[in-house]
């Protein structure tokens, strides 16, 4: 099986008589509360999906990343794991100190070890990740919220919080432990924010037939306004895979992180990821990871070629329509007809329909996955 990044699959969720030391000393420490979309990093970083990181970055990594999209070891790396604090906040604190990490709520969630503390450029970093610094792109609105100082240094993570949605949620010990057991060499990851249409199903389709077995992981955190609620893309899966998935060749749990829409350098992001999950390969579509039309359609397919050392393989998908006289999903390379023939994959086309209650036509939506989602008396963010 692929290797995770950087070679090992870290661990950063302490066990129980550690777990409890911490929580002995726990009230008596300085403290940060976490909204829902830091605890998610926290969490992803404990667990190995964002491997080799240990904690927050420090200010060499995070420059590191800005400048080279790298690490400052090397290793490819793109999206800055930060966490932010007001400038008060940070005169208080000491490098080398503990500090308790909260849920909104008051729960403990982790433990920080500050190693540094360091100002930052918010226009170099909007530009550097998201190649704009226009507001209404959802990433440049969230990072100019943000505070004026990061903390880095290594966590010792206390608890998981729980999801509504734990029953699809797995560690990358645990999907790699289920692949092997499956027999799966070669794994193709599916990272989607999406209900799936019939297009989803042809990409899925087509690279599972070059894999052993392929990894529906579908992001549920925060989302942008008109995106499908997270617990309509789960059922509309779960539906999907019943009817028309062999079972042994698919498998779906959630990605429990904010989506960033930072369309290249997130496209990597997602493939790293991936990586940790024990996928061999990953689907890279039209504008992954992307919004509105601030990237390029097949910039996210082309940052690949930067990262000849990533160790994971992109399997790139241009655009495919559904061919009323090929009577298939086809693709630029392998249709002949006009493009009146033609029916493209509208997302917003679909979502117009499901809104006034409509069932789309069999040749863009599985009229099974459709009936699910309207079966949702609002399925999408407001």
């Amino acid at each position: 099986m692929i290797n995770p990044h950087g070679g090992k699959l870290k661990n950063c969720l302490m066990d129980e008589a550690e777990r409890q030391k911490l929580l002995n000393d726990f009230d008596r420490l300085s403290s940060l509360t976490l909204d829902s979309d830091l605890i998610s990093d926290v969490e992803n970083i404990a667990t190995g999906v964002y491997s080799p990181l240990e904690g927050f970055m420090t200010s060499s990594d995070f420059e590191s990343v800005l400048k080279n999209m790298r690490l400052a070891d090397d290793l490819p790396w793109t999206i800055p794991i930060v966490i932010d604090i007001d400038r008060e906040t940070a005169l208080k604190l000491k490098i080398g100190e503990k500090v308790a990490l909260r849920a909104e709520d008051g729960q403990p969630v982790a433990v920080l070890n500050v190693e540094d503390k360091y100002s930052y450029d918010k226009e170099q970093f909007a530009l550097k990740v998201y190649g704009t610094t226009d507001l209404k792109h959802p990433g440049v609105a969230r990072l100019s919220a943000m505070k004026e100082i990061l903390l880095g240094g290594k966590l010792e993570v206390i608890n998981l919080l729980p999801t509504p949605f734990d029953g699809f949620r797995l560690s990358p010990r645990e999907t790699r432990l289920l692949f092997r057991e499956k027999g799966w060499k070669t794994v193709v990851g599916f990272q989607t924010r999406n209900t799936p249409h019939l297009g989803h199903e042809y990409v899925q389709k087509t690279a599972l037939t070059f894999t052993d077995g392929l990894f529906i992981n579908p992001v549920i955190g925060r989302k942008k306004k008109g995106d499908f609620k997270d617990e309509v893309i789960l059922a509309s899966y779960e539906e999907l895979i019943k009817h028309y998935y062999l079972k042994d060749r698919a498998v779906m749990a959630i990605l429990k992180m904010e989506m960033r829409y930072a369309g290249p350098r997130e496209a990597i992001h997602h493939a790293i990821i991936r990586k940790n999950f024990g996928c061999s390969h990953i689907i890279i579509g039209r504008d992954h990871a992307g919004v509105g039309n601030y990237y390029p359609p097949y910039a996210a397919q082309e940052i690949f070629e930067e990262f000849p050392d990533l160790g994971i393989v992109p399997l790139f998908f241009k655009s495919f329509f559904f061919c009323r006289r090929c009577q298939s999903v086809e693709n630029e390379k392998t249709c002949p007809h006009d493009r009146s023939d033609h029916v493209e994959f509208s997302g917003t086309k679909i979502r117009e329909m499901l809104v006034k209650g409509e069932i789309p036509p069999p040749e863009l939506m599985r009229p099974e996955v459709a009936r699910v989602i309207l079966s949702f008396k609002h399925p999408f963010n407001e």
